[in-house]
C-alpha cells in the first residue's frame, strides 16, 4: 500500500473514469477516518457524495494498493485529466 496523498479540485467524472482504469484497490479516507474502497461503485457514491462542492471534488486523501495507480492519480491531481 502506498502513502496517502491529498487530491484537490478534481473533476469528478474524470476521477471516476480514472478509478475504472486502476489495477489495484484505491481508498478514499475521510477526516473522520472512514475508508471507502473506490473500486466499488457503491463506495464511490457513498465516499464521494459528501466531498463534492459545486460539481468538483474539493479535497480527499487517497491511498492506493498499486504504485502505478498512485502515480496516475497523483499526475491527474497535479496536471488535470487528459482531454
Amino acid at each position: 500500500m502506498t502513502k496517502p496523498f491529498s487530491m484537490h479540485d478534481i473533476d469528478v467524472r474524470a476521477f471516476i473514469k480514472a478509478l475504472d482504469n486502476c489495477k489495484g484497490n484505491v481508498y478514499l479516507e475521510t477526516s473522520e477516518n472512514d475508508r471507502f474502497n473506490l473500486k466499488s461503485k457503491l463506495s464511490q457514491l457513498a465516499g464521494i457524495i459528501n466531498l463534492i462542492e459545486g460539481g468538483r471534488l474539493v479535497e480527499a486523501k487517497i491511498i492506493c494498493d498499486d504504485p502505478e495507480d498512485e502515480s496516475m492519480l497523483f499526475r491527474m491531481n497535479l496536471f488535470g485529466a487528459d482531454k
